[in-house]
């Protein structure tokens, strides 16, 4: 860094123009933290299926690559599949964090057991299979839905918040949940209004927003010098690429194209 100012960047993997706000991420600015963001050219309108997640991937890649060019200091991709996480691990130079695996490694700080409160049902294996790759499996007590698709979740939020806070106390009171986690970045800036729905209700527990959580602890890491490991995460081998032109030019020499 230059000076002592950290800059992450946002990389939103879907290609729904002003889905997020620019001004709801500079919200979260503070003293020596600034915060910048980039949207996907090709990919789903959102994510919410394997698939969905899969064909946002390169688009990512390439969002990344650039903003470490641009000079940020880190990069948090803006969606709970965490899509592209690893490979971004291999081919950037700067931390990348995803909110999924970011917010699960805080809740399990926090409390003894988690649930993950998301969009759709059909999402249950994709966090199951995070928390299992995270080590967590035994600290996540389940995965609930309020069935909202991504793109709705605004449209209501008096009844996004009401279904927040019914499956959040379901997930205390039934499965043993003792801290909760968003399972979408489009649920960012309701974690307020789910904890105190569940104060009313005399239930209190953490909630955590994955992506306020994980902008900070990617200024943390960027602050103490730490980074993914390039033991775990080695740079990919050089070899043919064919297509994904801005990918290619990034980390393979011109000799081995």
């Amino acid at each position: 860094m230059q000076d002592s100012t950290v800059h992450v960047r946002v990389v939103s993997p879907i290609v729904t123009r002003g889905f997020r706000k620019l001004a709801d991420l500079k919200a979260l600015e503070y003293p020596g933290v600034t915060l910048s963001h980039a949207e996907i050219g090709t990919g789903p309108g959102s994510i919410e299926s394997e698939f969905e997640a899969a064909v946002s991937v390169p688009g990512t890649l390439a969002e990344v690559l650039r903003a470490e060019r641009e000079g940020a200091d880190a990069v948090v991709i803006d969606c709970m599949g965490d899509p592209g996480l690893r490979p971004a691990r291999e081919i950037a130079g700067i931390a990348v964090l995803g909110p999924c695996q970011t917010g699960m490694h805080v809740a399990a700080m926090l409390g003894h057991k988690f649930s993950i409160i998301t969009v759709m049902r059909r999402l249950k294996p994709s966090f199951e299979n995070t928390a299992a790759l995270c080590g967590l499996s035994t600290k996540l007590a389940s995965v609930r839905s309020v069935d909202i698709p991504v793109l709705e979740l605004e449209e209501a939020l008096s009844v996004t918040t009401r279904r927040l806070v019914e499956e959040g106390r379901r997930a205390v009171e039934e499965d043993g949940a003792e801290a909760l986690v968003f399972g979408c970045t489009g649920l960012m800036g309701c974690a307020g209004a789910l904890r105190e729905g569940l104060l009313a209700e005399g239930i209190d527990v953490p909630v955590i927003d994955p992506i306020p959580t994980a902008v900070s602890i990617a200024a943390a890491l960027v602050r103490v010098g730490l980074s993914q490991s390039s033991t775990t995460f080695p740079a990919p081998p050089q070899k043919q690429l064919v297509g994904y032109d801005e990918l290619r030019a990034a980390i393979l020499p011109a000799a081995a194209e």
